[in-house]
């Protein structure tokens, strides 16, 4: 973009944003920022990327910073606007491809926040093949009211708990004023910090990245060192596809497990693959939830949250676990230019003296909190989430909905009985579109009592706040003809969470003459970037990717 004479005009408009005749022979560094001020995960991300491009042009590089967006799933949630977030990923990951390629960068320093800024950040990554380091914004601290821990979490479930008369109006304004005291991303092992400890796993973050809180001190450091890891990888020419492969994903999934991480990982680290070029399927899971006890006790099942897990000793004293019990791979080469291994060296596995993170012999489960399901209600896969749960049988009537609002009215005007199998259908990738979040209605489950009684299942997806018995991501979704969309009210339906299998006691005969009689919904949206999604994406089980 800025060498020899033809690119004069080039050069004289960069001149204009602070380039100097030196810098015309210096790597030009992408600095996307996800920063924004429509949530408290990416408000402070802007601050952050003023201090990393500091760090860059110290270290040799031309920083050039541009801003990615957000849709945050918190906001977003319980109405149309959730069926963007994920159409979100991919468009971030776009815009990064445009910038970058379009100015012809030569390396990358992502900065996101929320659930959808950190996959849609590294995959860019990976389809660029450049020098690159993801930087995490940070969780948020907790906040307290009376006298406890209370998250964002706590403002969905309160919702379920005041409508069935639970707690005060005032205990329930009390909550939604003290959750979210400040900047960063929702505080327990949610769908941000599962994905910000996969990254660190995975080997595109720092070392530490993961857990240091939005407000901690630390981060400054945590951002000079970014800088000045990624001018390295310009210097030795090492790649994301070279950090990122096929051991390195299983590095991130026995990660994801371990720390009791959400159903959402599934769906990111698929896409991530696809854009990385590395073979994974959604059946390779099972293996590692399997062998992976979840040793963290963080929310929404447990009690901690990112917080007290960095205080502790973070994700490197897991991944030092793990690494010692031979369940890593301690070759796989990362951000720092050092293997895995190399990067744990003197990182403590010692235990004493607290409880967020449990040992193999005690652990939270004995396996992890994720599992794939397969059967007739799922020939493609499904998700299950037992945080919280256990392993589980759980056979009962189907309760059929269209749509997340309709099961969330029936839930809180309490017409959902225990045994019922809530069923959420047309709410998948194409569907939705957009494959929306059901953190409402599974905390309105758990709100009123409900969440060991009930079981939810959808070709939609859940939030990492979400717990109970719960099925997401059922492929083929209903819009594409999968047996959810042939369901009716009172279709018996089994979840095993120990066979692994999700079923419905209909014949092949009954489904084939229901489908044979069956007819897709119509797509809500008839132009624009949902209708867009909803003719481009693939099956959830291939990680809902667009391209």
């Amino acid at each position: 973009m800025t060498e020899g004479i033809s690119r004069m005009p080039n050069r004289a408009m960069l001149r204009a944003v602070g380039f100097t005749d030196e810098d015309f022979d210096k790597p030009i560094i992408g600095v996307a920022s996800a920063g924004s001020e429509v949530s408290p995960c990416n408000v402070h991300l802007d601050d952050l990327a003023a201090i990393v491009k500091g760090s860059i042009r110290e270290s040799g590089g031309v920083p050039l910073k541009f801003n990615t967006f957000v849709v945050t799933d918190g906001e977003a949630m319980g109405h149309e606007g959730m069926k963007c977030s994920l159409v979100s990923r991919e468009v971030i990951a776009d815009a990064i491809e445009l910038v970058v390629r379009g100015h012809q960068m030569d390396a990358i320093l992502g900065i996101g926040g929320c659930d959808k800024t950190i996959p849609g950040t590294v995959m860019a990554m990976a389809r660029l093949n450049l020098p690159s380091v993801f930087v995490y914004g940070g969780s948020i601290l907790p906040g307290t009211h009376n006298g406890r821990n209370v998250d964002i979490v706590s403002a969905f479930e309160a919702v379920g708990k005041f409508s069935t008369g639970e707690i005060t109006e005032q205990e329930r304004h009390g909550i939604e004023c003290a959750a979210c005291p400040g900047p960063g991303a929702c505080g327990g092992m949610y769908t941000a910090n599962t994905m910000a400890s996969a990254m660190e796993a995975i080997g595109m973050s720092l070392p530490g990245n993961a857990c240091i809180p939005a407000v901690n001190a630390g981060k400054k450091d945590d951002l000079v060192r970014a800088g000045q890891a990624l001018m390295e990888l310009v210097r030795r020419g090492i790649t994301p596809r070279q950090i990122m492969t096929r051991e390195a994903f299983e590095n991130a999934i026995r990660v994801a497990l371990a720390v009791g991480g959400s159903t959402n990982a599934v769906l990111h680290l698929l896409a991530l693959a696809v854009e990385a070029g590395v073979k994974l399927d959604i059946r390779d899971f099972n293996a590692f939830y399997d062998s992976t006890p979840t040793l963290c006790d963080l929310k929404p099942a447990g009690k901690y949250s990112m917080n007290d897990l960095f205080r502790v000793g973070g994700v490197q004293k897991v991944m030092r676990m793990l690494l010692d019990a031979g369940l890593l791979h301690g070759n796989c080469l990362t951000v720092t230019g050092r293997t895995v291994a190399e990067n744990l060296e003197g990182v403590s596995a010692e235990l004493g003296g607290q409880d967020v993170i449990h040992s193999f012999e005690k652990p939270v489960s004995p396996r992890g909190p994720i599992s794939i399901l397969m059967g007739n209600l799922a020939e493609e896969g499904a998700v299950l989430k037992t945080a919280g749960i256990g392993e589980f049988v759980h056979r009962g009537p189907a309760r059929v909905f269209e749509s997340e609002e309709q099961a969330l009215e029936a839930i809180l005007n309490g017409t959902i009985r225990k045994g019922d199998t809530v069923v959420i259908r047309n709410e998948g990738p194409r569907g939705g579109p957009g494959m929306r979040e059901m953190l409402a209605p599974t905390s309105a489950l758990a709100g009123a009592g409900l969440m060991r009684d009930v079981a939810l299942i959808t070709d939609g997806r859940f939030s990492g706040g979400s717990h109970g018995m719960l099925v997401g991501h059922i492929s083929p979704e209903a819009r594409d003809g999968g047996t959810i969309a042939l369901l009716r009210d009172g279709d018996v339906i089994t979840i095993d969470a120990r066979a692994k299998t999700l079923s419905v006691e209909l014949s092949t005969a009954e489904i084939a003459s229901r489908r044979k009689a069956w007819k897709p919904r119509e797509i809500a949206y008839a132009t624009g970037a949902l209708a867009k999604y909803a003719r481009l994406v693939s099956s959830a089980s291939r990680g809902a990717v667009t391209g």
